[in-house]
């Protein structure tokens, strides 16, 4: 095997990724890594099936003049209802027909899959940047949808687009759910707690948000905190960074610019090369 191979040989990393954690694992254990597996939590379509064909029959009748794409994930839900509702094309037609605002590269990359690219790209991959970039748009009178992040309501982004004189129409097209029982969660807290993982990967808020409720009904916050401070924070973006950060947790790893998992694992790859696992 090459240097590459073995680059991270003897590193346990501790995932918490859902969706493609056989994709993460393997882009580890191809480089020589051990991986315990803990996905926290899993995406569904939202429940409330009503609200999002509501918001397309709108979208598809009147398209707005902006919409807002806070997820990649958020923008193929929205497809996804669209197709079962036997309105595909006319909601691809009314994507034509918007200009998109995208809050970093996954709905960039989301929007590909419909020959667009985002008429605008926010100024960094948050809601603050998101609003710094709104603040140069001209929005008065203007309608705006919103895909949401998850079940988050998003304050401060509804604000900022009221104060600039917007009609906000948002919707939110899934939810995050839980994906393993507590007691498996407790498992993962117990391999850390014990030293048993040199690197724990986060690739969402959520899964930041989860593993702190399970740890704070189990009275084992602190432990959780001290645990962390011992071993190597993976962070896959600004946005899972600012989650740790309000836990009182400092990401000790995050890409500079491409915040996908490849290029998280390449930073793994660098401090195991700088001797900091």
């Amino acid at each position: 095997m090459n240097q590459i191979d073995q680059a991270l040989h003897g590193v346990r990393v501790a995932l918490a990724e859902s969706r493609e954690l056989d994709l993460f694992a393997d882009m580890l254990r191809s480089r020589g890594a051990d991986t315990l597996r803990c996905p926290l939590v899993t995406i569904r379509d939202t429940p409330d099936a009503a609200q999002v064909g509501a918001w397309l029959d709108r979208f598809i009748r009147q398209p707005p003049d902006w919409l807002i794409l806070l997820t990649g994930e958020g923008l193929r839900r929205l497809a996804g209802f669209a197709e079962r509702s036997g309105r595909a094309q006319e909601f691809a037609r009314a994507l034509r027909a918007t200009r998109t605002l995208t809050r970093g590269p996954k709905p960039g990359r989301a929007l590909r899959a419909f020959g667009l690219k985002p008429d605008q790209l926010a100024e960094s991959p948050t809601t603050a940047g998101v609003i710094r970039t709104l603040a140069g748009l001209d929005l008065n009178g203007k309608r705006v949808g919103v895909q949401l992040y998850g079940q988050e309501t998003n304050p401060p982004l509804m604000t900022a687009l009221a104060e600039a004189g917007a009609s906000s129409e948002p919707v939110a097209p899934y939810v995050y759910e839980n994906d393993m029982d507590d007691p498996q969660v407790l498992g993962l807290l117990d391999a850390l707690e014990d030293g048993a993982v040199q690197v724990i990967a986060f690739t969402s808020k959520s899964q930041v948000e989860r593993l702190f409720a399970v740890a704070t009904n189990a009275g084992r916050e602190q432990a959780l905190k001290a645990a962390l401070d011992q071993l190597l924070v993976a962070s896959v973006g600004p946005v899972v960074s600012d989650t740790l950060t309000k836990h009182g947790v400092k990401a000790d790893l995050q890409p500079a610019d491409s915040f996908f998992m490849k290029p998280l694992v390449r930073e793994i790859m660098a401090a195991q090369a700088a001797g900091r696992i």
